[in-house]
């Protein structure tokens, strides 16, 4: 490593690399850092995503899609099915990915833009001068570094310590973040959909997920919402479905962790210093999915960082531009996704099953879930009421 760069990057998930990509192809000197040994390991993510979305980042490459999939099925509590097709739900689903391999090809492009990657470097603190960020301390095979930069990106995750040792404020409630648990398991038959069961049946204020993997396997996950967990562990709700669901199903591996269902935060800039992906709380809360809106964040912060080093100005005045640009296009959609996530929260199981009965008759295959949910409004005022906002 070097003592100085343009942008240092911490986090080489898919928002850090797609910022260091695009910082380092407009000439920046970029560095690229990540605390564990191996990006991509361990994977801490469902790994669906939509084809169309992920096309404007990279080319699909078979080395990192483990499965296509035709589209998604959301099933009530009593089994009601709410089928709808690919064209439909691409912005969730599509491709479910192999995260291990496909993390790995994002650092491995923003390294051939021209950004400088470590592994095994933790950050361990902001240099400050006036005020301002002025790079990290870091960690690197047992030493500690002081590297400067312009601008610092905070790519670092859901319990990400960049942006609250910058002075801002990534405290998550208990309501605002989910404890999840999933199996890769095989000996089962995935079909060719993925699949979201609804309802505390399953688990209490949030869903379970089935994503096919090819030759017999599976992503099967659980969230569940940290205000209504009580004394019970995501890992024991999931056992128990598979238990009840999936009972012949082989456990290959296991990960836990925490994704923010908060919906934007207040701030995700200061002087040098901009924040993406989880770590902005840039997931959706409806559905905690993450991975194309931290790259398409990570996309904007890096462009951001290109026009500051034109201007020579790396104050919030100038990286504002990143700010003001995501809340314009990611945050309008996850203040639309807080509302409807708030709502689900306060329906019981009936009324679950009220809404899928509701839709009988009508052909759901070819909707998104924008057009499914005044068909469901209409029919439902009373059950939906909190959901007018959105339809007018």
């Amino acid at each position: 490593m070097k003592n100085r760069y343009d942008v240092i990057v911490v986090g080489a998930g898919p928002a850090g690399s797609i910022t260091a990509k695009t910082a380092a192809s407009g000439g920046l000197d970029v560095l690229l850092i990540e605390k564990r040994q191996e990006i991509g390991d361990p994977v801490r993510c469902a790994e669906g995503v939509g084809k169309e979305d992920l096309k404007k980042h990279i080319e699909p490459d078979p080395r990192w899609i483990a499965a296509e999939v035709k589209g998604s099925k959301i099933l009530a509590p009593d089994g009601t099915e709410i089928k709808m097709s690919e064209e439909a739900s691409s912005g969730k689903a599509g491709y479910t990915l192999e995260r291990k391999v496909f993390d790995r090809a994002l650092a491995q492009q923003a390294a051939m833009a021209g950004a400088e990657v470590m592994v095994k470097t933790r950050a361990t603190g902001l240099l400050r001068n006036n005020g301002k960020v002025t790079g990290i301390n870091a960690m690197y095979m047992g030493e500690t570094h002081e590297i400067k930069a312009d601008i610092v990106i905070g790519a670092d995750g859901v319990e990400s310590k960049v942006g609250r040792w910058g002075g801002i404020d990534t405290s998550l409630k208990p309501g605002d973040i989910d404890t999840c648990a999933q199996f890769l398991v095989s000996n089962i038959d995935a079909g060719e959909y993925s699949m979201f069961y609804l309802g505390e049946k399953y688990t209490p204020g949030g869903y379970v997920w089935v994503f096919p993997k090819g030759k017999n396997t599976a992503n099967v996950g659980l969230g569940l919402l940290g205000s209504k967990s009580g004394n019970v562990r995501a890992i024991t709700l999931l056992e128990n479905f598979l238990k009840n669901y999936m009972p012949h199903a082989k456990i290959l591996e296991m990960v836990v962790g925490g994704v923010p269902v908060s919906g934007p935060i207040k701030q995700t800039v200061t002087d040098g210093l901009m924040l993406v992906g989880d770590a902005a709380r840039q997931s959706d809360p409806l559905t905690g999915g993450g991975i194309i809106n931290g790259m398409d964040a990570g996309k904007m912060a890096g462009e951001v960082c290109i026009k500051a080093k034109e201007k020579g100005d790396y104050s919030v005045k100038t990286l504002k531009e990143y700010e003001d640009k995501w809340r314009a296009t990611i945050g309008k959609e996850l203040s639309k996704s807080l509302v409807v996530k708030n709502m689900l929260l306060k329906l019981t199981d009936e009324q679950l099953n009220q809404l899928a009965h509701s839709l009988k008759g009508i052909d759901t295959s070819k909707m998104a879930l924008p057009t499914l949910l005044p068909i469901l409004f209409k029919r439902n005022p009373k059950i939906l009421w909190e959901l007018r906002t959105l339809f007018v």
